[in-house]
């Protein structure tokens, strides 16, 4: 990646002053390769002894400054601005003892300034384009000429070092051109996507807000709808099939009334900082329990493989309801075969929910967790908004593919790092 667009904000060395440092020594390279090779291969002496001393003095600073950048944790333009004015000078003295503005090598000034214009603040860049024209008219009158005794061999190997030095500027323009404009477009996407995400923690809190509400007015229903239930069990003249269903929806009540008595405490909560921690599979088997115990009639295969002793972590309590709702949804969509399956990879926690489903459609993969999706007839479609949301405030990601066979994979990812107490 090319040197982040500056103007007087820090910015981080190794987007920056690493580069620059890295582009120096290629630049070092070429000088010292011209003040070996072109006495031997073109029979032009050269004064050895200062052009020596600044490829010296170059390639101290440049160490130094390897060593400052790694120490270093932020850098303004300012001092990016130093760094090309000490290389103006540098390349400045070097033309000095080769002949000045009759050298072909003068037109490597020209991608200082172009790196200049394309990393630094304006008043500064315009300031390295002024210094590089002042080099440039000094050098004009005053230069150490070199000693060639052949004229017309001088005029067909300058002509050929202005063909080099030209075709070695717009090698080095057109490059960093290039990585600039992948910058600006990988600045534009990221820029793009946490535009979405504000957008749709927007509507999750929006959601939230509404669930807040829902919770406070559904709470007199479902105490009327618990009391019938329990009349009904308690009537001796039902049948035992029809009690036990009774008995079946007083409980569902009451895993309902529990759940929205614990809204007010979990929304707006993160990570239960201070929280008790918890073996990652006994919290995967808590989770599964639980939302078995909600929807009993349908079967669910857990395999849970964490290792042992498995790693310990503080959950965010909305991942819980991330992971009922992918569970749901295989469930919605085949109840008669869903499996659970979680391991740990790569520091980080993997669940895969399955199901033999009719698959999620192709066209609505890449929507899924970007806006809320009303592929059923029942529900609201927003699970999966709700999930991913709560997935990427942990750094994870939820991850959809067919599965082998007919029906949808559905895979989890959450880094370790983000869970533990």
């Amino acid at each position: 990646m090319p040197l982040p667009m500056l103007a007087d904000r820090p910015l981080r060395p190794a987007d920056a002053l690493r580069r620059l440092i890295s582009l120096r020594w290629l630049s070092l390279g070429g000088m010292l390769t011209t003040i070996v090779a072109v006495p031997w291969l073109l029979d032009i002496p050269l004064p050895a002894r200062p052009l020596l001393d600044i490829w010296m003095v170059l390639a101290l600073f440049n160490g130094a400054s390897l060593l400052r950048a790694r120490r270093l944790s932020e850098v303004r333009g300012v001092e990016l601005f130093l760094q090309l004015a000490i290389d103006l000078c540098g390349w400045s003295a070097f033309l000095y003892f080769t002949g000045g503005a009759t050298n072909p090598l003068i037109s490597l000034l020209l991608p200082l300034v172009a790196i200049g214009a394309a990393t630094l603040a304006a008043p500064w860049a315009w300031l390295l384009a002024v210094l590089a024209v002042a080099a440039y008219s000094t050098l004009w009158e005053f230069n150490e000429q070199l000693d060639i005794y052949d004229s017309g061999l001088a005029v067909h190997w300058h002509l050929a070092g202005m063909w080099l030095t030209f075709a070695l500027s717009a090698g080095v323009i057109v490059w960093y051109v290039v990585r600039m404009t992948a910058a600006i477009r990988l600045r534009d996407q990221a820029l793009a996507e946490a535009r979405e995400a504000r957008l749709r923690n927007e509507r999750i809190v929006a959601l939230g807000n509404l669930a807040a509400g829902a919770a406070h007015e559904l709470g007199t229903p479902l105490g009327t709808m618990a009391i019938v239930a329990g009349e009904l069990v308690r009537n001796p003249q039902l049948d035992d099939d029809t009690r036990a269903d009774a008995e079946l929806l007083r409980e569902q009540i009451a895993h309902c009334k529990t759940i929205l008595g614990g809204l007010t405490l979990r929304a707006g909560s993160l990570r239960a900082e201070g929280g008790e921690a918890i073996p990652a599979d006994a919290w995967l088997l808590r989770i599964t329990d639980h939302w078995q115990r909600l929807r009993p009639h349908v079967p669910l295969a857990v395999r849970c493989d964490c290792g042992q002793p498995a790693p310990a972590l503080v959950a965010d309590a909305t991942l819980e309801q991330a992971i009922h709702n992918l569970i749901n949804n295989a469930a919605d969509a085949c109840p008669a075969d869903v499996e659970f399956e979680a391991t740990i990879a790569d520091d980080a926690l993997l669940i895969r929910v399955l199901d033999c489903g009719p698959g999620m459609p192709a066209a609505l993969r890449p929507r899924a967790g970007r806006e809320a999706l009303d592929s059923r007839n029942e529900g609201l479609g927003i699970g999966l908004l709700l999930a991913f949301g709560a997935v990427e405030r942990c750094g994870g990601q939820i991850r959809f593919a067919p599965r082998p066979g007919g029906g949808t994979e559905a895979t989890l990812t959450l880094p370790l790092p983000a869970l533990r107490p």
